[in-house]
């Protein structure tokens, strides 16, 4: 649930404060042209134009402009609208990485040293990037490694307190936005909290913060709004309204310090540094709308939204008990069942026998309130699938949530002979109850045996749908998030709505070869396994005939940081 809650950050901890003395009206409406322009280092008559505003990010940190070893310490503002505001890298422990959001070649800002005396880096602009007296926009992708303490993301200091703060909380246990009420040394903080608690490490999440003055002088109406993979973590808040109930009167302040990319700053002390990446940062100096987030989360690039690599477990040149995962990213190995699962030479492939065999590693991989890609490259036993009956259903590959399966590829068996591919998702409630499904399940198209075939799922989370209230057939609502399938080349059309709109995140076994369905583990596949691969991104047509299918792309680098 999200919650607005007014406290102060001081040494770490976060406690209640006693309500500051109110300001007057007048002065709580006061932003001067001039302040606002000292902010956002533009001229006070272009600031003041408020309707006026070029749309564009006035600042975009890609964090491509080095690698490992390069001595590069600066990341370039690549925006066009308004003064440039290169971040420095700082200490030693500040680098570039070949795991990034944008795939193959890309680069992120590396703030994961495992050298103590290294784990307090940071990049940092050195003047104000954008004004904090007014509407703005945060938008960045973050690859959390270690959650033991709270985690700043970006934030916009003062010379007391820090204005508004992405981050991670230790406290709450999940993704945060917050504001604060004034430069002060014992600054009242309102904290805008993301819905789930306990997000998963290792993985690209997108995070986006939306202050929205409404283009009038009354703080009233001040809104702060947390995007998390363009989902809207609930209803905005009033930051007036939450202030007022505490006893405290809110103001918006300009935030003259350098944007932090990876540390807090608190009366002018870094905290709370970063472990992990930091990639495709950027802010404007207006409150996006949700169309434009998700467009964000999306990532475009080069016309088409980017996606990376991040897990590929490959059976063609595994031997012995284990499938190596071949990927920059750090997951271990998969690891055969006792029985039933071979690595065959001669097959060069992963070799089940539908009846106990499976391999299996600890995951998840993705953050999959976000959009990701899977695929793998399977045969079907004709022989042992005709043996099977009616209505089997065997998981190719899947992430276990509990007692169902996160998300899952399977073959399916709906009548004699007849075998089809299918696309899941499944959200549970804490007790386990299936709350929502879908699935793309072919109208016509059949699944071949005995012949190798690459099966991709996607999960656009980004994509819009209508869903139709059930009481209500003529009310709809807009919901996010499509299921897709591809045999090979060939996008396979559904007879049912692909439609998911829930935030579900999977834990535990990630599994090929065997699933959970209806409470059941097992689902055994008969057949063979060559490769699993998973990116973070939705891919479209083009890019899985590109990078799935096309055996000339290598999809693994030889080293990474």
């Amino acid at each position: 649930m999200t919650t607005a809650v007014v406290s102060s950050l001081v040494g770490g901890a976060v406690v209640a404060l006693p309500a500051a003395a109110p300001a007057s009206a007048a002065e709580a409406s006061a932003s001067s042209a001039s302040e606002r322009a000292a902010a956002s280092g533009e001229p006070a008559e272009d600031v003041s134009r408020r309707t006026a505003l070029p749309e564009g990010e006035v600042g975009r940190w890609r964090f491509d402009d080095g690698v490992a070893g390069s001595g590069v310490t600066v990341a370039k503002d690549t925006a066009t609208v308004g003064p440039r505001h290169d971040a420095n890298l700082l200490t030693a422990g500040a680098g570039w990485s070949t795991m990034a959001r944008r795939g193959e070649a890309d680069q992120s800002l590396w703030l994961d040293s495992a050298v103590p005396a290294n784990q307090q880096a940071y990049a940092s602009t050195s003047t104000a990037a954008v004004n904090t007296a007014d509407s703005l926009t945060f938008s960045t992708w973050a690859y959390l490694t270690d959650a033991s303490t709270s985690r700043m993301v970006m934030t916009t200091p003062g010379s007391q307190a820090q204005a508004f703060a992405l981050y991670y909380s230790s406290a709450s246990k999940g993704w945060v936005f917050s504001h604060t009420v004034a430069d002060s040394a014992t600054p009242v903080i309102i904290t805008f909290n993301a819905d789930a608690i306990n997000p998963p490490l290792r993985v690209w999440t997108h995070l986006s913060g939306v202050f929205d003055t409404h283009a009038d002088t009354d703080p009233a109406n001040d809104t702060l709004q947390l995007y998390v993979n363009g989902r809207p973590q609930g209803a905005a808040v009033k930051p007036a309204a939450v202030a007022a109930a505490q006893g405290a009167t809110y103001k918006p302040w300009s935030a003259l310090g350098g944007l932090q990319f990876g540390r807090s700053v608190i009366r002018g002390e870094g905290g709370f540094f970063f472990r992990g990446r930091i990639d495709e940062s950027a802010v404007w100096r207006r409150a996006l709308t949700a169309d434009e987030i998700l467009h964000e989360a999306r990532l475009h690039y080069d016309g088409q939204p980017a996606n990376e690599l991040v897990a590929r477990w490959d059976a063609t040149s595994a031997s012995g008990t284990t499938i190596a995962e071949v990927s920059p990213y750090p997951h271990p190995a998969m690891r055969l069942s006792a029985t039933g699962a071979v690595l065959d030479g001669d097959d060069n492939a992963l070799t089940l026998d539908g009846t106990s065999g499976y391999a299996s590693v600890q995951g998840p991989v993705v953050d999959e309130s976000g959009s990701f890609t899977v695929s793998a490259r399977v045969k079907l036993d004709g022989q042992k699938l005709a043996a099977k009956p009616v209505g089997y259903q065997a998981q190719v590959a899947g992430q276990r949530s509990g007692d169902q399966s996160s998300w899952a590829l399977w073959a399916i068996k709906p009548v004699e002979d007849t075998y089809q591919w299918q696309f899941t998702r499944t959200a549970t409630d804490s007790s386990g109850k299936v709350t929502k499904h879908a699935a793309i399940t072919p109208a016509v198209d059949l699944a071949e045996v005995d012949t190798w075939t690459d099966v991709t799922g996607v999960f656009d989370a980004q994509d819009p749908f209508e869903i139709t209230d059930p009481g209500d057939p003529s009310q709809t609502r807009e919901g996010l998030g499509t299921l897709h399938l591809y045999v090979g080349s060939t996008y396979i059309a559904s007879s049912t709505s692909p439609g998911f709109d829930a935030v579900q995140q999977g834990s535990g076994e990630l599994a090929a070869g065997r699933g959970t369905r209806g409470g059941a583990t097992g689902h055994y596949l008969p057949g063979a396994l060559e490769q699993l691969r998973i990116w973070t991104g939705a891919m479209t047509n083009d890019q899985v005939n590109s990078q799935v299918l096309d055996p000339t792309v290598d999809d693994t680098t030889s080293s990474a940081s």
